[in-house]
């Protein structure tokens, strides 16, 4: 009889791997990084443990969007006081603020709880192809 194995904290192995986002589009970034921070990518997938790898996103300054969306799509936030809802365009959003644009996208994501919290402080986003994680070797990941 086949037992479905259920990864325990200690038991977790995580690898580092770094996405370069020259030329790709921002949503197919973000879907295929999300799948590596929750760890959907490995066998013994555990959904209450937080079993994902690190990621270094590089190049964020150079992620493309399609469509006309640099126009059309809007990011909202509000302070809770009144007039303080602050709108921003997704072009204002890739020239000002590439790397909370990046994490935005990615944050949507993953699971909005605890373990969701988690999972977001393995996720490193640089605007250029520099990054100061050299020294955990990571694997160069090909995003379609």
């Amino acid at each position: 009889m086949r037992q479905t194995t259920m990864l325990k904290p200690a038991e977790v192995k995580r690898t580092w791997y770094v996405v370069d986002g020259e030329g790709k589009t921002l949503g197919r970034l973000a879907t295929q990084v999300a799948t590596i921070l929750r760890g959907k990518n490995k066998p013994a997938y555990t959904p209450n443990v937080d079993c994902g790898d690190y990621v270094i996103v590089v190049n964020a300054d150079k992620i493309q969007i399609t469509g006309d969306q640099d126009f059309k799509k809007f990011y909202y936030s509000h302070s809770q006081y009144p007039g303080g809802l602050r709108t921003r365009s997704t072009r204002e959003m890739r020239e000002n603020y590439t790397v909370e644009w990046v994490e935005k996208a990615i944050k949507g994501m993953l699971p909005h709880t605890k373990l969701g919290d988690v999972m977001r402080t393995h996720l490193f986003v640089y605007v250029g192809n520099k990054h100061p994680h050299a020294a955990q070797k990571p694997v160069v990941l090909e995003v379609k």
